[in-house]
């Protein structure tokens, strides 16, 4: 029997299997819609897929904003706390969780057994997240795919000092009129959010390595702006935009296994 968990974030819904063992026996997204019920099933359907069951699902923890919002759901658990045990469990040497997604950065410092200790978060400013990243790749006029290698092509990045997304979005027009090339400004936004995500680590003392997780995880610029910035180890984990929904499925892998115990006692 397999246990779901799936995280309905602002940009995608994402879907992972865990089998009793807690091993990913499949994983599954879609992007989100208005129908947070309809893009679940699809990715619970596409996870099913991968992991080469039928519907053999026995229980279900949502998580991420519309966690709510679907009625087959077992339990709901916050994202804070999914998120800080999917990336412990992913990545077992980390202290500390640098969360980023499309609406919002978090930071968490972690205690044994991948629990939330302490966390801040920036959700007052796209400026801080992925959102932020998708409106200049469609500015620039480049796939969103493409920004992380573009990034990393850099050689003279153009720093973006605003803290608020407007006026980060005027800075780079001005950069674009100035004949800046869209490698440097990429690779300048990439260093303004990882100023923010250190300044949000330091908030819960950073001190130890990194798991770094949510969709901006996987451009690669990033990732290297942000080891140079933090000057601890930082983890990516497969699939890092995952982290979430994994939380939720061994989360929900604890409460089936004393559904079933108390059911046999």
């Amino acid at each position: 029997m397999l246990v779901a968990g799936i995280d309905i974030g602002s940009g995608t819904t994402k879907c992972v299997l865990v089998d009793e063992a807690g091993a990913v026996r499949g994983r599954g997204q879609a992007k989100t819609r208005a129908d947070f019920e309809k893009v679940a099933r699809e990715a619970v359907g596409l996870a099913l897929e991968a992991a080469g069951h039928g519907d053999a699902i026995g229980y279900t923890a949502t998580t991420g904003l519309g966690r709510y919002a679907l009625p087959f759901r077992d339990i709901q658990i916050t994202d804070l706390t999914c998120g800080a045990r999917g990336a412990a469990t992913a990545c077992p040497d980390a202290r500390f969780v640098l969360d980023i997604g499309a609406q919002c950065s978090r930071a968490i410092r972690l205690r044994e057994g991948g629990k939330v200790k302490e966390f801040h978060m920036n959700e007052k400013c796209a400026a801080g997240s992925g959102g932020f990243l998708e409106r200049a790749a469609k500015y620039l006029e480049v796939a969103v795919a493409d920004i992380g290698p573009l990034s990393l092509r850099a050689a003279r990045p153009q720093a973006i000092s605003s803290v608020c997304a407007v006026l980060a979005e005027t800075e780079i027009i001005n950069h674009v009129s100035e004949g800046v090339t869209v490698e440097n400004i990429l690779r300048g936004i990439h260093d303004s959010l990882a100023d923010r995500a250190l300044s949000l680590l330091k908030r819960v003392g950073l001190d130890g390595p990194v798991a770094f997780i949510g969709g901006v995880a996987r451009q690669e610029g990033m990732v290297v702006a942000l080891r140079e910035k933090l000057a601890v180890p930082v983890h990516v984990p497969e699939g890092p935009q995952f982290a979430a929904a994994l939380g939720a499925a061994l989360l929900g892998r604890q409460r089936f296994l004393k559904r079933v115990r108390r059911a046999a006692a």
